[in-house]
């Protein structure tokens, strides 16, 4: 199973919207075929192992990442191919959170005689797709906030200048976060200050492709309120979908932006005022198949994302220097008046990328 969730991994930048899985097959303790799901449309990583094996996956012991589907999507269901197949025993890391399978290909494979255990190195298995999980399960995508900052927490000088906070190593491992991403979420005042890509811009090769192999772009999306994004803003000349997110009909404004390339969407708003309400944006997220949010903007969309409770976990990348008092923090984070209010954090990992550190943490129930 583990040599399974090391193939899994190989998907990372490529599956999406399908999860990431791996397959081994193994008989009489040599295995004879083992493979990982590449692309969406692209055969599950149980057919390619099958194909691999041939005629030796009769009587083998097949270890999946995640239960076999039992249903017809983009492919045909894998537990009737190794039902065909002929294997003896099925060991899945975790049962499909996809309310279309959901236990149904254990079922079958059962009732078709094969022995079927589950739970082995689950929590591994999880962690290859929170994204794909959290949609399943409650409709939201899997949502992580990218933040660089001083070692006093500052994100930008008073005037706004920020090029560059953090080493050319950390920008580098941003890449492979947004490589990673479904989607990149930026807010108006970023967009309108520092005009970002959003994009990927490694080789294929930096993310274990093969040359020349086509390199997916997340959906870019903008949230925009009062729709401020100008035509000429750079991102829309870039290769991919840009979705800007909006509460207000201007039909002119839509218009050019839609000629320049955008996709503009009509937002609710919040109860406490005109801005887009981000738990019905990510609701929308999720039903385009968005596994994994990358969001990448100021204090105030950052913070109101956290205060919204659609934040799972926090990237912050601190450099080794001093910005002062006077310049912008981390989160705008309003009605924090007493230390019982403080958002606790729970550190999850702490590593040197190049001179700067990556803490990585999840908000926690802790006060």
């Amino acid at each position: 199973m583990a040599r399974a969730l090391r193939l899994a991994e190989r998907g990372r930048y490529t599956t999406d919207p399908n999860p990431r899985v791996g397959c081994v097959l193994v008989r009489d303790g040599t295995v004879v075929g083992e493979g990982w799901h590449q692309r969406a449309g692209g055969p599950h990583a149980e057919r390619v192992a099958l194909a691999e094996a041939g005629g030796r996956a009769r009587g083998a012991v097949a270890f999946v990442t995640l239960e076999p589907c039992a249903h017809h999507g983009r492919t045909p269901p894998c537990a009737d191919a190794l039902i065909a197949a002929g294997v003896a025993r099925v060991v899945a890391a975790m049962v499909d959170p996809n309310p279309r399978v959901a236990g149904r290909g254990l079922k079958r494979l059962r009732e078709a005689g094969i022995a079927v255990e589950g739970g082995l190195l689950e929590a591994q298995a999880a962690a290859l797709n929170p994204g794909f999980i959290k949609r399943q399960r409650e409709g939201l995508p899997f949502c992580r906030v990218k933040l660089a900052a001083s070692l006093d927490g500052r994100t930008a000088m008073a005037s706004g200048e920020s090029r560059w906070i953090t080493s050319e190593a950390a920008r580098a491992d941003v890449q492979r976060l947004r490589a990673g991403a479904s989607a990149i979420v930026t807010g108006s005042g970023t967009l309108l200050a520092d005009d970002p890509s959003l994009n990927v811009r490694l080789a294929p090769e930096a993310l274990g492709l093969a040359p020349g192999e086509a390199v997916r772009q997340p959906l870019r999306v903008v949230v925009d309120s009062q729709l401020r994004t100008p035509p000429t803003a750079g991102l829309l000349d870039l290769p991919g979908v840009t979705l800007i997110a909006c509460t207000v009909e201007e039909p002119a404004r839509r218009a050019a932006l839609e000629a320049a390339g955008a996709e503009v969407l009509v937002c609710p708003t919040r109860r406490e005022g005109p801005r887009v309400d981000l738990h019905a944006l990510f609701g929308e997220l999720a039903r385009r198949e968005v596994n994994e949010v990358l969001i990448e903007a100021g204090p105030t969309l950052a913070g109101a994302a956290l205060q919204a409770g659609l934040v799972d976990e926090l990237i912050l990348y601190l450099a080794p220097h001093l910005m002062g008092d006077a310049a912008r923090g981390l989160f705008r984070l309003p009605g924090l008046e007493r230390m019982a209010d403080r958002v606790a954090l729970e550190i999850l990992d702490v590593r040197r990328i190049g001179p700067d550190l990556r803490l990585t943490a999840r908000p926690s129930s802790r006060g």
